[in-house]
């Protein structure tokens, strides 16, 4: 098997798990693929199609669900992250490889782990907490392409329960994922890598289906939330190994 098939088999499987994870939890994509598809395309490409299947996968989950859609308490993060993204963006392409890979590990890492211990903080409730959490998730989606975990935290902090994080979540990765794509150039792939990550997509909205009905919540967010810490440390080892 020739180098380019066994990388385009690997970015298959990591758009399939992170679809399967975003699928079942609400938030994932990103945490858990983002890290791979940044090692496996460069920071750029990497980050830009985390967007871009990340918005698809969010929106194949909402056409379920988006008359739960709460779409007042959404208006302040979906506004202030719309402020940020363009930032992102201008960080993303103008900081050298090396430092952006050992960025994009720590606010994985970093974001992992606050999810992971569910962090309380007066500053991430009312309307004011919405637009902290926005302005740090649009930042954060642009840069690195990890725009869920600030999101959670807001979720976690109003007192949101799983049911309707859910399909706001989602109704925010769509536009988060927009804003983030419009601000850049779509990722350079063949035809071969383009078709198995729209099967990856497909297949892992299905398998997170079935997986909801039998996995409990909490441990697949902890599943979720392992998988991104590894990932999130592989590339922040990778950004430090480029420094020399």
């Amino acid at each position: 098997m020739s180098e380019a098939w066994t990388t385009d088999l690997v970015l298959g499987c990591a758009v399939l798990l992170g679809a399967s994870v975003q699928r079942l939890a609400g938030i994932g994509f990103a945490l858990v693929a983002a890290p791979v598809l940044v090692l496996l395309l460069g920071p750029g490409d990497g980050v830009t199609l985390s967007n871009l299947a990340a918005g698809a996968i969010s929106a194949a989950g909402l056409l379920g669900s988006w008359r739960q859609v709460r779409l007042t308490a959404m208006l302040p993060l979906v506004l202030a992250a719309a402020c940020t993204v363009p930032a992102g963006a201008w960080v993303a392409a103008r900081v050298p490889a090396p430092a952006l890979l050992i960025g994009i590990g720590v606010l994985v890492t970093l974001a992992s782990a606050l999810v992971l211990r569910g962090v309380r903080a007066a500053a991430l409730r009312g309307v004011g907490g919405a637009l902290v959490a926005g302005a740090t998730s649009g930042f954060m989606n642009s840069a690195a392409g990890v725009g869920g975990p600030a999101v959670s935290l807001y979720a976690v902090n109003t007192g949101w329960t799983a049911r309707e994080f859910l399909p706001n979540a989602q109704f925010y990765g769509v536009l988060v994922n927009a804003f983030s794509l419009a601000a850049k150039d779509l990722p350079v792939l063949s035809g071969a890598a383009w078709w198995l990550v729209a099967a990856a997509l497909a297949g892992g909205a299905a398998a997170g289906r079935l997986l909801a009905a039998r996995v409990p919540e909490t441990r697949a967010r902890q599943v979720v939330l392992g998988l991104a810490l590894a990932g999130g440390l592989t590339t922040l080892a990778k950004g430090f190994s480029g420094l020399g």
